[in-house]
């Protein structure tokens, strides 16, 4: 379970509009075929989006072009109203491969981004500490990665992009290489986190299952270049036994024939 947090973690309203992307396009070379075609996503105080498609679609670079880390070649991105125009201290990242410096302890990996910043040694150390007793790990503070868990390793990765008060969440498929039961265990960390903090996020996904659990609003990418082919509500979401409900099924098949429909072009 997620500990208790101190008090002052912000929490925008629903109806502020986070992130703003408008026609986004992208190829990586100027005769090469593009990745990605006028894709627009606006994200809100109390959004989360899980992107799902094809492998080779797009999902990855959607995310980087949202926070900065690439460049569109057409199409803007917009942070609380004002460009991204290169990685911004308040849209945080969690990767697929848990981005874990083995050579730093686990406290020290927390803090990096506050070092970063340049929050004092005192107060980094403060927060990290407090941040990985919000998330279960207190008494790893001096470890190195290399002594835990896969599921604890993705969990440090997380207390690091929360531990600096993000605004935005951007998530690449952070569960994918765990084993099935500590996947759905650091789901429903992640969903006691939003349901806590309410950061709002941005999940990219291979898993139906997954997609369904996180997104508030699931949106399908596909074609060559990708391009949004259909956003989903998802009247469920936010529910922790919602894996356990006919409702939850109910969209995974749903969500199941709009994957198929994008494949085969409709």
């Amino acid at each position: 379970m997620i500990q208790p947090a101190a008090t002052g973690y912000r929490k925008d309203s629903e109806s502020e509009t986070v992130l703003r992307a408008d026609d986004l396009s992208k190829r990586f070379a100027a005769n090469g075929p593009g990745v990605l075609k006028s894709v627009s996503i606006t994200v809100g105080g109390g959004d989360t989006y899980a992107v799902v498609g094809p492998s080779g679609c797009g999902k990855s670079t959607l995310l980087y072009l949202l926070c900065g880390l690439l460049h569109p070649d057409a199409g803007t991105v917009r942070y609380r109203g004002e460009p991204i125009v290169r990685p911004h201290p308040e849209i945080a990242v969690v990767l697929q491969d848990f981005g874990l410096l083995p050579w730093k302890t686990v406290q020290d990996n927390v803090a990096l981004g506050l070092k970063i910043r340049g929050v004092p040694r005192r107060e980094r150390r403060q927060k990290a500490r407090e941040m990985l007793r919000i998330l279960g790990l207190a008494g790893t503070e001096d470890r190195y990665p290399s002594q835990l868990s896969g599921g604890e390793q993705q969990r440090v990765a997380i207390a690091r992009a929360l531990v600096g008060d993000p605004g935005l969440l951007l998530l690449d498929e952070p569960f994918s290489s765990l084993d099935a039961i500590t996947r759905e265990r650091l789901q429903h960390y992640l969903l006691e986190i939003w349901n806590r903090f309410r950061v709002p996020y941005v999940l990219v996904t291979h898993s139906v299952e997954e997609a369904v659990f996180l997104g508030k609003k699931v949106l399908v990418l596909a074609g060559r270049p990708a391009a949004i082919v259909e956003v989903m509500e998802n009247p469920g979401f936010g529910d922790p036994s919602y894996r356990d409900k006919k409702t939850f099924h109910a969209m995974a098949r749903a969500l199941r024939r709009a994957l198929d429909r994008a494949a085969r072009g409709e």
